[in-house]
């Protein structure tokens, strides 16, 4: 007999016993009703804290669909326009210079926008050893992290002027690349609203969503609930505890400065299943309009041509396109997937995941603390499962 709840928790289960991940929670929903909560391992290990549904997790890339939201948030209010080059508002962005082939440094054919940005079609890298761009930003954020560390910690927009002096990889628009695009639009938001990129997330989305445990910091009254992150270590051949930071990001203290828009907040499985069952709902929550109906489906799009598309390639992608910082499920066979069309989401450094399914009003909320796992062996099991279950 088919037990979806059986099958699901035995793939977490078997992921702990393997040493894959150190605990994990999951939550399952159709109609805005809890389907399936499982909560297993231990959210620190070495403490020998259990994993709980209140665990407090690292969103890393999770935080992007979130931007998203803010920065369309502003344009629906008549406070922004999406074609707006980004030096309107951080003015060192207006001479940004594209690296080609040769070495050689050329004039951008023409400005960076803002919808260049939700896209990801900026040409803005993250730190990646691969490409001379990536090199200058890997030295720029070990630059920021020694000043870190001298207690000089550089706020969200000095993250965003520094970023505009690195060369990006692309003339803007021509092409997709992963990097600091959404940490801009952070800055963006900060610009337009007069307010901390926190501060308005809270004030706009997080109180309205009763995301009470979701922010760019963990209060010192909730730190016991903070799950450790590991990482994969060659050396014992197990998860190890990674206690560094990573992309800037200072430690999740209540001090913290730079608030990324790409990387930086901290939630429960709980909070964020409000956020996506906003979006889901058409932009209402408890019969508040957050957001439009139209303006959800133009996130949830993809709008990449086939020349953006090229670079789009990664296994965990393939079937996929890119609307507005979320993935977009098009050809469910080339994604080896049981999804339907139109299913959207994103996942995180950390292997947190999600995926939101209009046409069957269904949630899937995945969440571990495992450096460099994005989209998993489980996760991948645990949405065939999932759409199995599905009436």
């Amino acid at each position: 007999m088919f037990d979806y709840r059986e099958i699901m928790d035995g793939i977490i289960r078997e992921g702990i016993e393997k040493g894959n991940i150190v605990g994990a929670n999951l939550l399952f929903m159709q109609h805005g009703r809890e389907l399936h909560f499982s909560s297993q391992g231990y959210a620190d290990r070495e403490a020998g804290v259990p994993m709980s549904r209140d665990t407090i997790f690292r969103m890393f890339s999770m935080t992007k669909p979130i931007t998203a939201v803010a920065v369309l948030m502003l344009a629906e209010r008549g406070k922004l326009d999406l074609w707006d080059r980004v030096s309107m508002y951080i003015p060192e962005f207006a001479h940004v210079k594209v690296m080609q082939e040769d070495g050689s440094l050329a004039e951008a054919k023409r400005e960076i926008n803002i919808w260049d940005l939700l896209t990801m079609t900026s040409g803005i890298t993250y730190p990646d050893m691969g490409c001379e761009p990536g090199r200058r930003m890997d030295a720029l954020f070990q630059e920021i992290k020694e000043e870190l560390e001298a207690g000089h910690p550089t706020d969200t927009m000095g993250y965003c002027r520094k970023i505009a002096g690195v060369p990006i990889c692309f003339h803007p628009g021509e092409k997709w690349r992963y990097g600091l695009s959404a940490d801009i639009l952070g800055g963006i938001v900060e610009v337009v609203s007069g307010k901390k990129f926190g501060q308005y997330l809270q004030e706009e989305l997080f109180a309205p969503l009763d995301m009470q445990d979701t922010g760019f910091f963990v209060p010192k009254e909730k730190w016991h609930r903070f799950a450790a992150n590991y990482r994969w270590s060659e050396e014992s051949a197990r998860l190890e505890p990674f206690r560094q930071n990573h992309l800037g990001l200072e430690g999740y203290r209540e001090d913290v400065t730079y608030e990324s828009g790409g990387a930086g907040l901290v939630s429960t499985i709980d909070d964020y299943s409000h956020f996506a069952q906003m979006l889901l709902n058409g932009g209402k929550y408890n019969n508040e309009k957050l957001l439009g109906r139209k303006t959800i489906e133009l996130m949830t799009t993809n709008h990449l041509n086939a020349a953006q598309a090229v670079d789009f390639n990664w296994d965990s992608l393939w079937g996929h396109g890119y609307g507005c910082l979320t993935r977009i499920m098009q050809n469910p066979g080339e994604a080896g997937s049981n999804a339907s069309i139109g299913e959207f989401g994103w996942d995180g450094w950390t292997g947190n995941y999600i995926t939101m399914d209009p046409s069957e009003e269904m949630t899937l909320l995945y969440f571990i603390q495992k450096c460099d796992a994005g989209t998993t062996p489980e996760i991948r099991k645990l949405r065939m499962a999932a759409y199995a279950a599905l009436d």
